[in-house]
């Protein structure tokens, strides 16, 4: 509890600090306008045109609802990706042989193209939320995993012998030892994972279902929509960056402390 109100704390002073953020954005924005001078309206639309179409797109309660069926199914995938491939992660970093028997696993799920575990698991379990999940979870896990067993497998010996020479009961070794180490590796993965997942799930939509964020986008290239696509976008790149910015990184901050 402790934690969470540091968090909430700090908050303000972590918005404060990304104004360099916010400065980049806004330049991007700027490119972006100027790009539309150069190629027009139906190519590239101008970031006005583009917000007004975002306003209107999010005050319709049917393109509210393909967000959430996105939303759902990015969830289900990436939350099950993060539980298996951290579990299955450190399970393998305490164990040589563990660590390399999966090896060339994850070089399979690392090499295959995730358009090819698309056109499988449209074979396998057809048009719908299944294919979506299956194809999010094959994507995020190996990202995950790897980084679960490079944080057990790196962890300082002296450390460990340190701890267990002072008879640190087992929770300070854990707080004070392996998490903040195993942390520092396995919570870039997460993120790492996350991308991959939230651009998985819409690509995973755009060929397989006909609901969703990545339907919608479908929709819009197949009528040169612009305007909707590019609000699409701004969609998912948005979602992308709260969850990440917003959500992700002051935890990551605070737990991240001890290398100050």
């Amino acid at each position: 509890m402790k934690f969470v109100l540091k968090i909430i704390k700090d908050f303000p002073a972590y918005l404060w600090s990304g104004w360099g953020a916010v400065a980049s954005v806004l330049l991007f924005i700027a490119l972006w306008d100027v790009g539309n001078q150069i190629y027009g309206d139906l190519v590239l639309p101008s970031p006005l045109e583009t917000f007004k179409t975002l306003n209107l797109m999010l005050h319709d309660e049917s393109v509210i609802s393909e967000i959430n069926t996105t939303l759902y199914r990015a969830s289900i995938g990436f939350g099950l990706s993060l539980l298996i491939g951290t579990a299955l992660g450190l399970i393998a970093g305490f164990f040589a042989t563990a660590s390399m028997m999966s090896r060339p696993i994850v070089t399979i799920l690392v090499g295959m193209p995730p358009i090819a575990w698309i056109v499988l698991a449209m074979i396998w379990f057809g048009m719908g939320d299944e294919t979506v999940i299956f194809t999010v979870i094959v994507a995020s896990f190996p990202i995950i995993f790897v980084g679960a067993l490079q944080g057990t497998r790196t962890l300082d010996g002296n450390l460990k012998e340190m701890a267990e020479s002072f008879a640190f009961p087992w929770h300070m070794k854990f707080s004070n030892v392996y998490f903040p180490h195993i942390f520092s590796y396995v919570f870039p993965a997460w993120v790492s994972g996350l991308g991959m997942a939230w651009k998985i799930v819409i690509m995973a939509e755009l060929l397989a279902t006909s609901d969703g964020i990545g339907a919608s986008l479908a929709v819009a290239r197949s009528q040169l929509d612009t305007p909707s696509a590019l609000s699409i976008v701004v969609i998912m790149i948005a979602s992308l960056m709260f969850i990440e910015y917003i959500i992700l990184e002051p935890i990551k901050r605070e737990v991240e402390l001890w290398r100050d």
